[in-house]
């Protein structure tokens, strides 16, 4: 006669937490599970399912983390995201196609057994980073400690001047000699590190225009998680496009993260422009559209976007607009606002056709 577990015996046998083996539960990763009341019943001789995720061989020391502050970085979401990327049975490959500051990226390529990495966004000087960081990181991080002794050296006045020269400079540099996308990418992370609250925006005319920021003593080059970062893009494909451009590397394999620029809640809360052009509704619809096709290939979805509901609940623009799919509101901090008094609790969308 088979003999059943409960799942603290099962957590036990197959060495992983309680938890983990309520989410298998929950999600009927066990076959002829049985259940009594709140009880699960696990029978004694089935095997662990297959975890995606190799979290717990994961050295903290390790770890990459994000070398960009980005307005609207998923720092704070990732456990909320992790909580739906590990229902997946498997997924080889990873596509990412407003990259951001790459928070979501680093966690996946860390803690989930990858083959294959596709990363883009049309902000060229962004994507020159991430390329830089991956094929010239020693380069960097000597041209990064340059710029980091002179800059900490000066006193406030003499900080101010240095910026503002400094940023012009990156306004005036290309990205088509070797040399000038390395020291490009070094202003661009010089600059997110000083400026204020680590924005960025443009103009009109695409000049990068955030004003200096206060900070005593900050840090510029962080050598050690440069270095992890780059050993991690290895994998990666990195592409300066449109997000359209990702269709030819998505497949039934393939999980994608959509992480747009927001939709305003306000008139006044869209301070950030991360290019001269604006993602308006019609651009979110448009995605919206790109998405459903990347939904027909079989590949795995996972897009976030501003709740309107925060300041209008009768305002279901994104109800409608992705109705086809899960949507789940979730709890996430204004980290980056310009005003010190809007920084708070809202809620933010996890959109998902799993």
């Amino acid at each position: 006669m088979q003999g059943y577990l409960t799942t603290k015996e099962a957590a036990a046998k197959w060495h992983i937490s309680q938890r983990r083996v309520l989410v298998f539960c929950q999600n009927n990763r066990i076959p002829e599970l049985n259940r009594i009341g709140n009880m699960w019943l696990i029978p004694s001789e089935t095997p662990k399912p297959n975890d995606n995720r190799h979290l717990r061989y994961v050295d903290k020391r390790s770890v990459a983390k994000p070398f960009l502050k980005w307005a609207g970085g998923k720092t704070q979401l990732l456990s909320d995201i992790d909580k739906r990327i590990s229902k997946l049975n498997s997924f080889e490959k990873y596509a990412e196609p407003f990259v951001g500051g790459g928070a979501v990226l680093f966690h996946v390529l860390t803690n989930y057994p990858i083959k294959q990495a596709y990363i883009s966004d049309i902000n060229e000087d962004l994507i020159n980073t991430y390329i830089i960081v991956k094929t010239q990181v020693d380069k960097l991080i000597k041209e990064l400690i340059k710029v980091q002794n002179e800059f900490l050296r000066r006193n406030e006045s003499q900080r101010k001047t240095y910026y503002y020269q400094k940023r012009e400079l990156f306004n005036k540099l290309t990205t088509k000699q070797q040399a000038q996308k390395i020291e490009k990418a070094a202003l661009f992370i010089f600059l997110n590190h000083t400026c204020f609250n680590g924005l960025y925006r443009v103009n009109r005319k695409g000049e990068f225009n955030v004003p200096m920021g206060a900070y005593k003593n900050p840090l510029i080059c962080d050598e050690d998680n440069l270095k992890k970062v780059s050993k991690l893009l290895q994998k990666v494909e990195i592409v300066c496009a449109d997000y359209k451009k990702s269709m030819g590397f998505i497949d039934n394999k393939t999980m994608v993260y959509f992480d747009p620029p927001y939709r305003p809640l306000t008139q006044t809360s869209s301070f950030t422009s991360y290019t001269a052009e604006e993602f308006d509704d019609d651009a979110q619809i448009e995605l919206a559209h790109y998405v459903e096709k990347v939904n027909s290939k079989h590949a795995k979805v996972l897009l976030s976007n501003s709740d309107p509901h925060n300041v209008n609940p009768k305002d279901s623009f994104f109800d409608k607009l992705y109705r086809a799919f899960k949507i789940e509101r979730v709890l996430a901090s204004r980290m980056i606002n310009c005003k010190q008094t809007s920084r708070g609790k809202i809620n933010e969308l996890l959109i998902a056709n799993f």
